[in-house]
């Protein structure tokens, strides 16, 4: 019966809990405290643990506490899987779904000015984020601002530069952008 509303509580978690990160603890706790897998105290410190630790805090919390409530592996992993469980059928979903759409509509000219706007957007959703964390303790010098304007210069290259420029099209990969970037940092502080 634990396993069961172990995996109920974590895919709620998984499916109400946007934002990721920090803004699925309190749904945790709740779920975690009703239920008397933990005591508040506990609940704390695999808070604390969990943002300590590599990746996401909510799947570590969840990874924590099947084991404290199951003291199993497989308690461990169940929470595991029911907290990704929502994420991995929307991203497969939408994945399949761009598959089908991209296949009919690839020659449509609405289809590619979408996918344009789509690939600007994040493009500048991540220099943004980028942005607020350039502070003087990570930007030390002018090197810093070269090798963010040349890693947005190459992501920026494809979307601009017409199609019929065959060199412009080969920097459409985000390998090249982050190896470009990692040239110039080498190049600016070797």
């Amino acid at each position: 019966m634990v396993y069961w509303l172990l995996f109920w509580s974590f895919l709620k978690v998984g499916f109400l809990g946007f934002g990721g990160g920090l803004a699925v603890i309190s749904l945790i706790q709740n779920e975690v405290l009703s239920h008397g897998w933990l005591t508040q105290t506990e609940f704390v410190d695999i808070v604390a643990v969990s943002q300590m630790t590599p990746g996401p805090v909510g799947l570590n919390c969840a990874t924590y506490t099947g084991y404290m409530a199951t003291g199993t592996i497989a308690g461990s992993l169940l929470a595991s899987f029911a907290i990704i469980l929502p994420s991995l059928i929307i991203m497969l979903t939408v994945c399949f779904i761009y598959d089908r759409i991209r296949d009919r509509w690839q020659n449509n000219k609405v289809f590619k000015i979408v996918m344009r706007i789509i690939r600007i957007a994040v493009i500048c959703v991540i220099a943004h984020a980028a942005y607020t964390l350039m502070t003087p303790a990570s930007f030390i010098d002018y090197r810093s601002w070269i090798i963010f304007s040349v890693a947005l210069v190459i992501c920026c290259i494809p979307i601009f530069v017409p199609k019929r420029y065959r060199w412009a099209q080969a920097l459409d990969h985000p390998m090249l952008c982050i190896l470009a970037a990692g040239l110039v940092g080498y190049l600016l502080y070797a």
